[in-house]
């Protein structure tokens, strides 16, 4: 492994190299049914293992690739679905303002923000992380202190967890401890997800347009999308 690719895994393989944009999603706690998810998990482990006995690496690693993305579309799609039966804090206003302040806050100091979007079980995150430290100078000890990605979202995750729970006055689980983390390759990868993260509420059939969706940020200076 070189320097500068990092890994980090919990339950889903994670690539971290540096200096890259990241696509983000993760979602709320029990927003998706356990029925769902085990179904899903069988049906990836099985593509897996096939492709696990393919020759070569670098064929092993275009189709793991491959996979990860046509997986992230199921568990995204599900998502979708169940909005009904799920949990719907981040359709809050003043839940999602918690989020997007703390998303705000780490802008400048651990990424460049591009863009996100809270659907109201879960949220698409986009930014750029060149030029920023490759370790945490607030995580001395921690298991992710290396992992700048895993220890961003450790600090996002748990604090927004922390203050939207006693916003709720609820206790317990506030997001799922697993998330989707995606490298973007180049120009039209970076084009085809900031549209997919626009259009997520119109594909969802929450709104016509996008721009009507009020949980959407884009930064100055990207354009009409």
């Amino acid at each position: 492994m070189t320097p500068e690719e990092i890994f980090y895994r919990r339950n889903l393989p994670h690539w971290h190299p540096k200096d890259r944009i990241f696509f983000i999603t993760f979602r709320l706690a029990n927003s998706l049914p356990k029925a769902i998810l085990q179904k899903l998990r069988n049906e990836r482990q099985k593509k897996q293992t096939s492709i696990e006995s393919l020759a070569t690496k670098n064929e092993q690693q275009r189709e793991l690739y491959r996979l990860n993305k046509e997986y992230f579309g199921k568990y995204d799609t599900w998502l979708d679905r169940c909005l009904e039966g799920s949990p719907r804090w981040l359709g809050q206003e003043s839940i999602a303002r918690i989020v997007a302040d703390e998303i705000h806050k780490m802008d400048e100091e651990r990424y460049r923000l591009l863009i996100y979007c809270f659907m109201p079980n879960h949220v698409h995150l986009l930014f750029d992380a060149t030029g920023f430290s490759q370790s945490s100078p607030t995580n001395l000890a921690g298991t992710t202190r290396e992992y700048p990605l895993a220890d961003t979202l450790r600090l996002l995750k748990g604090r927004t967890a922390r203050w939207c729970n006693q916003a709720l006055k609820r206790s317990g689980s506030f997001w799922h401890h697993e998330s989707y983390d995606h490298v973007v390759r180049d120009e039209q990868e970076l084009g085809r997800i900031i549209q997919y993260i626009l259009y997520n509420p119109v594909k969802a059939g929450l709104v016509e347009e996008w721009t009507e969706w009020p949980f959407t940020y884009l930064a100055p200076g990207w354009g009409e999308w």
